[in-house]
């Protein structure tokens, strides 16, 4: 079965919620803590490469990111795909190698250049029919029926709610699987969104961002499909760091971390027990007795 098709039975099921991973590490964990699927953050990817999120990552550094989280857990993963990287063409060969590393479904979002993360300010918006052409063609590049695609439009802090909405309807209108209205900017507008369009509907929480703070269980009352927290990792991990390092300095010696667990078992955590299975598996049965 295909990571697309056990999403899309998780979606059956009732709302899915990804927090966000940008590595291996942060993936494995949010599969350990119980969730439904992990979401590759475009943010945390382009942080990890050393960059602010301003389209400055590729789209093979993005689409090699997603393939290594996708092949460390067994959970779907949904992929930032920032703009598709290009026009048509482009985005054909983004759909392309990202189905083809495992991802479950990727979004496209309606930015121009240099595009920005959807809660900043100062973004450009390109043309309807440009973005509608793109969602368009996406959606012909996918070879796994169950691929997502998620139309992502930005246009809400630059044309207005109304626009955002129209936008969303018309990337569903041209086979989106699912529509990704970017930071709607109150309780009413957030909870109008699913009221409005006509398929789907997926919700970015982004901690201090410029959507209200709702819990999982307001989202899905509010009839929300998915759910992503891109952040909570990120932004756990710089904190974490941070408080870490002052320990170092202020008591110069090792800190105890949060995880206060052996190197063994830090392994354990990165799939040792089978890499240690392997170390044996294919000698010999007279070889391994003679060592």
């Amino acid at each position: 079965m295909s990571k697309g098709k056990i999403f899309r039975d998780a979606l059956k099921r009732g709302m899915v919620t990804a927090p966000g991973c940008y590595d291996c590490i942060g993936a494995r964990a949010i599969e350990r803590a119980g969730f439904e699927a992990a979401y590759m953050t475009g943010a945390g990817t382009a942080a990890m490469l050393g960059y602010p999120d301003y389209g400055l990552v590729t789209m093979s550094e993005m689409a090699d990111n997603a393939g290594r989280i996708a092949t460390a857990i067994k959970l779907p993963v949904i992929a930032d795909a920032d703009t598709g990287y290009g026009n048509e063409l482009n985005v054909i060969r983004t759909v392309r190698e990202y189905e083809k590393r495992g991802v479950a479904g990727i979004h496209i979002e309606d930015q121009g250049f240099p595009k920005k993360c959807g809660h900043l300010e100062d973004k450009t918006i390109v043309p309807l029919e440009d973005y509608v052409a793109k969602i368009r063609a996406a959606v012909s590049a996918k070879v796994d029926k169950d691929f997502l695609i998620i139309a992502r439009t930005d246009s809400r802090a630059v044309l207005g709610f109304e626009e955002a909405v129209r936008r969303a309807n018309a990337a569903i209108d041209a086979g989106a699987d699912m529509a990704f209205v970017e930071a709607p900017q109150t309780l009413e507008e957030t909870a109008a969104v699913p009221r409005l369009v006509r398929g789907p509907c997926m919700l970015n929480m982004v901690w201090k961002g410029k959507t209200p703070d709702l819990s999982i269980d307001e989202a899905t009352r509010l009839n929300y499909a998915f759910m992503i927290m891109p952040g909570a990792l990120t932004r756990t991990v710089v904190g974490a760091c941070d408080a870490a390092l002052a320990e170092i300095k202020s008591k110069g010696r090792h800190p105890v971390p949060q995880s206060d667990i052996t190197p063994q078992q830090g392994f354990n955590l990165n799939g040792a027990a089978e890499w240690d299975r392997y170390r044996t598996q294919f000698r010999e049965p007279a070889k391994q007795a003679a060592e």
